[in-house]
């Protein structure tokens, strides 16, 4: 259901009813790129059922998704087809082509082009907790959570998030806990871990598959490598890597949450989208609070 998450809280606007988000959601429906567009933006239906509903609600959970498409024209094709126009035109005019007009061959060019482009799609899950005040994405990337946002705040007037900000940095925090060699309640560090130094070095040290309660890795950090990313498991239930902004990827549950969980059937006709959405809220719902505790607890908000 989720691979990453960016934490963002819910300041204003948020609609109180499903029918005007899923009014407006419409209005910006995700539509696949024509011939000569570059890319195309726009709503999906979470469930994944053609024509269902693009705002879907599970235990007071609502789910959204976003949709993108890129066409992508090599740079290096561009530039060799504009060079072949150039050098046509100095050949039969004498004339050299200048930069207005080279530029308005390559766009001339890549018009052309983009209709045999490869396109590459790609989506975003958004869900929002109403109760706890928190919106959050699986984008992989902060490009993607800001075109998120910006979607987002085109159909839902007054929306104001920030990003969820811990009294005590990421960084900080992960030091401590690989200096120390003692994670925080409910958590445990597990076998991965970025270390950069801040100097003009850069210097990188990366571990994986590697233990992390060595003296190794407090000389390091010692010497002024910060740990910009640590795999951590929370509660032997959810597993996941946390970066120094605050970000969690690789998010993987563990045996232990499915248990006692419907299979998912066989047959395809039941895609189990509600116990999906209901196991992974239930459980992200309970590791997010501790992990804002764990960080010295959330700045307070100023607007």
């Amino acid at each position: 259901m989720f691979k990453n998450l960016m934490i963002y809280r819910l300041v204003s606007g948020w609609p109180t009813a499903v029918e005007p988000l899923e009014a407006a959601l419409q209005e910006a429906q995700f539509v696949e790129c024509g011939a000569t567009q570059e890319k195309s933006v726009g709503w999906l239906e979470p469930r994944g059922h053609t024509h269902g509903p693009l705002v879907e609600v599970v235990g007071g959970q609502w789910l959204l998704k976003l949709a993108m498409e890129v066409k992508v024209v090599p740079g290096s094709v561009i530039k060799r087809k504009v060079q072949d126009q150039v050098d046509h035109i100095e050949a039969s005019t004498g004339r050299k082509p200048g930069k207005k007009e080279k530029r308005e061959i390559s766009d001339e060019v890549r018009l052309s082009l983009l209709p045999m482009a490869f396109s590459k799609q790609s989506s975003v899950q958004v869900w929002v907790d109403p109760a706890a005040g928190l919106l959050l994405t699986d984008a992989g990337s902060q490009a993607k959570a800001d075109e998120v946002m910006t979607c987002l705040i085109k159909a839902v007037d007054g929306l104001v998030v920030q990003l969820v900000n811990t009294q005590t940095s990421p960084i900080a925090a992960m030091a401590e806990w690989l200096s120390t060699k003692d994670a925080p309640p409910s958590f445990s560090v597990d076998r991965e871990c970025e270390l950069k130094a801040a100097d003009e070095s850069r210097a990188v040290v990366r571990y994986t598959r590697h233990a992390l309660d060595t003296d190794e890795v407090t000389q390091h950090i010692a010497m002024g490598k910060l740990p910009t990313r640590l795999a951590l498991t929370w509660a032997d239930r959810v597993s996941f890597v946390l970066t120094e902004s605050l970000q969690l990827k690789k998010l993987a549950f563990l045996e232990t949450v499915f248990e006692g969980a419907p299979a998912s059937a066989a047959d395809g006709q039941d895609d189990h989208f509600d116990a999906d959405v209901a196991i992974a809220t239930g459980e992200l719902r309970k590791l997010i609070p501790d992990l804002i505790e764990a960080l010295g607890g959330e700045v307070e908000l100023t607007q």
